[in-house]
């Protein structure tokens, strides 16, 4: 059965059989490369995946939610009203932050809905489960409240991103709801985080697939990594700036740029992290034309020197992603693999050819368990559309 087909015939059990049911699908997202470069005014290039939130849903007369997820069975049907929009600590909180930030920005939402979620998307991995339930909830609220002429899938990016700094309270930046708006089948998407330009480019993966490999290693950076990694860049491009050279961002060097100037940055620590910023930008840009000439061999070469600078010039890795990164280089059909996403745990991605993914997988699963300990998941994917109701039952 479809997976779709499981979330209505769980519907239909919680809330009843009868009227109109809409089908809501978001992808999950995964960054092919450019990391921790955005805040340095670098590019992003991540793509939706095939994978995601599904959440079927019918429309109340009246302005009470009612919403159940089958991920989180133990919290029951979590109820609440329009004019009550309270942080309550459990995963409907994304949707609550949502349906607010609709209404500060001045819609008029009037009518409550039964929804039933469903997500295939592993939590905690770093896949932007969290995101994708946000511009889910985004498109749904659009469709039953008749904003689809009014309301943009950039403006459901922006409110996913507002509902998730503002109302949950985590600052994260706008890649991830970006991503799973308005990702395209075959395509990802070259994005500059600051000013939301974009560019789609193709990504022809002519006989291989995308494996999400997940360490199970919860990312424990905390906030402290992440906060000293943007502190360390944020000094050097002072210095830098002081010494005379007009930039704005780092990321707007060249590689001949920061040999020039690397002699002006203060911290020895921070030398090798500007080094990262600069080479990672390039990279994107380099993989751009990569793929655009079809060139994916290159590409994931690309992918395995962006993992080696955040691995040694960043330090973001960790152990576990070290380790199952290495056990995909040294698997026959690897074309390319790199950590994805903060670090210090979470996910990694590779490129492999479609005839080696069963012995990948075994091979590439053993080996990370011989070194660490812990077992890996694997997720086989491919590149897919962003946000969008899949039909009504």
């Amino acid at each position: 059965m479809a997976v779709e087909m499981q979330v209505v015939a769980k519907f239909d059990e919680i809330f009843g059989s009868e009227g109109k049911k809409e089908i809501f699908f978001t992808p999950g997202r995964v960054n092919l490369i450019g990391e921790h470069i955005d805040y340095n005014g670098g590019y992003v290039f991540p793509c939706a995946l095939s994978f995601g939130t599904y959440a079927v849903c019918r429309r109340r007369d009246d302005d009470i939610f009612r919403m159940y997820s089958m991920n989180f069975e133990k919290d029951g049907i979590v109820e609440f009203s329009l004019k009550k929009l309270i942080k309550t600590d459990v995963w409907a909180d994304y949707c609550k932050g949502v349906i607010d930030t609709f209404i500060k920005h001045g819609y008029k939402i009037e009518h409550g809905a039964d929804i039933v979620f469903f997500g295939n998307i592993p939590n905690g991995a770093g896949l932007s489960s969290s995101a994708s339930l946000e511009v889910l909830m985004g498109t749904i609220i659009r469709e039953i409240s008749g904003l689809n002429d009014k309301v943009s899938m950039i403006d459901i990016v922006k409110f996913g991103q507002e509902a998730e700094n503002k109302f949950i309270g985590v600052n994260c930046g706008i890649m991830d709801q970006f991503a799973v708006g308005m990702g395209k089948e075959d395509k990802a998407i070259l994005l500059n985080c600051d000013t939301l330009e974009y560019d789609y480019v193709p990504v022809k993966l002519d006989g291989i697939s995308i494996v999400i490999m997940n360490t199970n290693k919860r990312r424990g950076l905390g906030e402290s990594k992440y906060n000293e990694r943007r502190a360390s860049c944020e000094a050097a491009l002072k210095d830098i700036q002081e010494a005379g050279k007009k930039i704005n961002h780092l990321c707007d060097m060249t590689m001949e740029d920061f040999e020039e100037v690397k002699k002006y940055i203060k911290s020895e620590e921070a030398v090798p992290r500007v080094r990262h910023a600069v080479s990672e930008n390039v990279r994107v840009l380099e993989s751009v034309k990569c793929l655009k000439e079809n060139d994916i061999e290159k590409f994931g070469k690309l992918m395995n020197g962006s993992h080696i600078s955040l691995r040694d010039d960043y330090e973001v890795t960790g152990k576990e992603l070290d380790a199952i990164v290495a056990a995909a280089w040294e698997q026959e059909g690897t074309v390319g693999a790199r950590m994805t996403g903060a670090g210090f745990g979470g996910c990694a991605v590779s490129l492999v050819k479609n005839e080696f993914i069963d012995e990948f997988i075994k091979n590439v699963g053993e080996k990370y368990t011989k070194e660490t300990g812990l077992e890996a998941a694997f997720y086989v994917a491919n590149v897919g559309d962003g946000s969008r109701k899949l039909g009504e039952c």
